[in-house]
């Protein structure tokens, strides 16, 4: 087979949150994604998904006037060659952005073909699964409102998540977050480089005491692995970050640095399935915990679900706590218990709904 076309579709999938969403350029948060189809000369279809959120008119500009043409008549089985010299090609272009998201999507989609074409699931051309399922945690958006972040945090818990993560910058939030969850459940705090060196070292002295499991991403610019290993060693509380991440030499340099404890490749940002194994195998040699960068609600969640289902360690997946029920993926990307299922169909297993696709696709 040969690749006929590649479209990007952007999606807005109606969503609560259990409170006021945030607000982003003026206007409350969306739920987009970006879902990327690759059809064969032969009618088979892989459905990938890159990073979309509120930059997805310039990844799917990415894929139409560059990925698109570069790729139509290959030979879609040969995900390697292809992506290295995709990679090659569009260098100038960035090395993270929009470009990159773009190829991790198509990527993805690559996978997804490969798995239907062989009649197996990706997992199964990743090795075989060690399990059928993989634990999620709760990731919830940030609300500000200490009432609000207490009551969704207990709610999570309430629904069967024994680890919550917050995305809040001030202490009362997160001390009323670890309040209402009690002390035997997992508590991480995400602040999307919201401090310098010396604020984040001030905030560890305030949220030590309520133990931490991961401290991410505190450091702005995100590529101050030398400011975010101080912060590591003196803050003394566990750090995460990589969502960020320039690809795998990035993250090499985050290592050799003794930024982090937790490793966040996101595989709708780094370059696909392919690129975020190379950095899990990374991670293990240097002795840093995976603990993937997954809020999506489409592919993406499931291509890194299939990812942690064929390692041979346990490892979290990040689940956005929020309700969709007009998802056009469906129960493929719902947790029970606090637990994803990895489906055996073939590839990921999560082919859309077309009929809530074009209800939500965003015109």
């Amino acid at each position: 087979m040969t690749i006929r076309s590649v479209t990007a579709i952007p999606v807005s999938v109606p969503f609560e949150i259990g409170a006021p969403k945030p607000m982003l350029a003026g206007k409350p948060r969306q739920m987009d994604m970006l879902l990327i189809r690759i059809e064969t000369d032969q009618g088979a279809v892989g459905w990938g998904e890159g990073f979309g959120f509120a930059v997805w008119p310039s990844t799917k500009a990415a894929i139409e006037s560059l990925i698109e043409p570069l790729v139509v008549g290959r030979d879609e089985a040969d995900i390697s060659g292809l992506l290295a010299e995709l990679g090659r090609k569009l260098h100038l272009l960035g090395r993270t952005g929009p470009v990159v998201y773009a190829l991790s999507g198509f990527e993805i989609a690559l996978w997804d073909l490969a798995g239907k074409a062989a009649g197996k699931s990706v997992v199964d051309l990743l090795g075989g699964a060690q399990r059928d399922g993989v634990p999620s945690y709760a990731s919830l958006m940030r609300y500000t409102d200490p009432e609000a972040v207490a009551r969704n945090a207990a709610a999570a818990v309430a629904q069967g998540f024994k680890a919550i993560k917050l995305h809040e910058i001030t202490l009362e939030p997160i001390r009323r977050a670890r309040e209402a969850i009690g002390p035997d459940v997992q508590l991480m705090v995400d602040v999307n480089c919201a401090w310098s060196v010396e604020e984040s070292l001030a905030m560890c002295r305030e949220i030590r005491a309520l133990d931490i499991l991961w401290l991410e991403e505190p450091v702005w610019p995100p590529e101050d692995h030398g400011g975010l290993s101080r912060v590591r060693r003196e803050g003394r509380i566990p750090t995460a970050a990589g969502e960020n991440a320039l690809g795998y030499m990035d993250f090499k340099g985050m290592f050799a640095a003794c930024a982090v404890d937790y490793a966040q490749p996101s595989v709708t940002k780094i370059g696909g399935i392919s690129e975020f194994m190379r950095v899990a195998a990374l991670a293990r040699e240097a002795g840093v915990t995976l603990a993937p960068h997954s809020p999506y609600i489409g592919p993406g969640l499931v291509a890194t679900a299939h990812v942690l289902a064929s390692m041979k360690e346990d490892i979290l997946l990040e689940y956005c706590y929020c309700e969709t029920e007009e998802n056009p993926l469906g129960a493929s990307v719902q947790v029970s218990q606090a637990m994803f299922p990895v489906s055996n169909g073939p590839g990921l297993g999560c082919d859309p709904d077309l009929k809530l696709l074009a209800k939500h696709t965003i015109k």
